[in-house]
């Protein structure tokens, strides 16, 4: 790549880092149309209107991590990790994802880890992971294949494992000019690969040589015993769990909310046997410049997720809108039939909810209100919802024996006047403005 396609970088890093991207790690920019906001603002002018530039984030990033890339003979402690893509359908790329350094790498593949973390670390993390690709159709997790099978030995790890990945290049990685997207580590082609002794988790074990387990029951149950929600993701990508004449790969992306899905289910299901609780509870956290607040109502359950997108963040990207942009979606007592328009994030914040709920043996109604704030300057994952709401909800609400009151002490968490919330929710028209027939009895 010559210096010429990213020379407007020149005007927002450093010119070490500017050649760094400049020389044999074939580092590729994506092409972007003409009249792009980014080529317009070069960086420097901040017209997306977030805090700093995402792109100049990955940027930085991903120097960082080909610093030490010299070779397509990799070395590393994987976390343990692996990817299963979704290009092409049912033909899909499959690989361990290795940084190229040993050590305790269990961090770089474990959002449950990761609450409280700066999104720099973040990006950094998502970049150390070198990605081998081969393809492979869904339906190989039947029978198996060399490949396959070295994956699903390396998702049975409980700890970080030393691997070699043999790649037909030098990775490549992509800075892609578009601050939507998640940022991931430079990948190629794969040519072989190999690991070292796996520690194993035994639950896992059991779960994927069980071959008359239902794939659903897999997740609940060793999510019941304590395995990472992000380890049983893993798993399920992998075609591990469920019938083996069932058994298929899943995309990383879809097997994330499936389990979410999954489990969040069933911890509803168990909680609608409780007490409804007996006050309304106010919780509030906040973090990467996303605010979040929850209600908690004293009725049966019910649930609400809605996301406000500020000017200037990732699915609001014009800086001269006057407004955030609002969306949400709601269950009732008896569920959802169809998928939620705001995506998985729902399952997320779903399964923090209700394993809170669980835990304390009670169900209640719950509202929960997501603002998104500039300083997000790009997504990074699912997770980010379910860590943070998990983290909300250990703190100490604040009680209140009305609704109104509770509203009140919200709306001191959030910028956006309640009236807004309102137009928007199911639950708040719900019980502020439609009386139950118990009031005329």
């Amino acid at each position: 790549m010559s210096s010429s396609q990213v020379s407007w970088l020149s005007d927002v890093i450093s010119a070490q880092q500017l050649s760094e991207l400049t020389t044999f790690r074939e580092i590729r920019v994506t092409k972007i149309p003409p009249g792009s906001i980014c080529l317009l603002c070069k960086g420097g002018r901040m017209l997306c209107g977030k805090v700093s530039c995402p792109i100049i984030v990955k940027a930085q990033s991903l120097t960082k991590s080909n610093l030490r890339i010299t070779s397509p003979h990799i070395q590393g402690s994987t976390p343990p990790g692996v990817f299963v893509g979704r290009i092409g359908y049912p033909k899909v790329f499959i690989g361990p994802m290795v940084p190229p350094f040993l050590g305790n790498t269990e961090i770089l593949d474990t959002p449950e880890l990761w609450i409280g973390k700066e999104i720099q670390e973040i990006i950094d993390y998502r970049f150390s992971l070198i990605r081998g690709k081969a393809a492979t159709s869904i339906y190989d997790a039947r029978s198996g294949t060399r490949l396959l099978d070295s994956l699903q030995e390396l998702a049975l790890g409980k700890t970080p494992v030393v691997a070699e990945v043999v790649l037909s290049k030098i990775p490549r990685g992509v800075l892609t000019l578009d601050s939507d997207i998640q940022p991931f580590g430079p990948s190629a082609p794969l040519r072989s690969f190999s690991a070292s002794d796996v520690s194993v988790d035994r639950r896992l074990e059991a779960a994927f040589y069980d071959r008359d387990l239902k794939a659903n029951e897999a997740v609940v149950e060793l999510y019941d015993r304590g395995v990472y929600v992000t380890r049983i993701q893993r798993a399920f990508s992998l075609g591990m769990f469920g019938l083996g004449k069932n058994r298929k790969l899943v995309p990383t992306r879809w097997s994330i909310t499936a389990v979410d899905s999954i489990v969040s289910q069933e911890l509803i299901n168990r909680i609608k046997l409780n007490d409804t609780i007996d006050e309304y509870r106010v919780y509030s956290f906040s973090y990467l410049d996303n605010r979040y607040v929850a209600i908690l109502m004293p009725e049966k359950w019910s649930f609400e997720w809605i996301e406000a997108w500020f000017p200037g963040t990732a699915w609001n990207p014009n800086s001269g809108a006057a407004e955030p942009a609002m969306m949400g979606d709601f269950e009732s007592y008896w569920g959802r039939n169809t998928y939620p328009d705001v995506g998985g994030c729902y399952y997320s914040c779903r399964l923090a909810v209700a394993e809170n709920l669980c835990r304390e043996n009670r169900q209640a109604s719950a509202l929960v209100l997501r603002e998104i704030h500039p300083g997000y300057i790009l997504p990074v994952g699912v997770w980010n919802v379910r860590e943070s709401i998990r983290q909300m909800l250990k703190g100490e609400p604040q009680k209140f024996d009305n609704l109104p009151a509770a509203l009140n002490c919200a709306m001191t968490r959030l910028t956006i006047p309640l009236k807004n919330w309102i137009e928007v929710s199911r639950l708040l028209r719900q019980f502020l403005y439609q009386k139950k027939i118990t009031e005329f009895v």
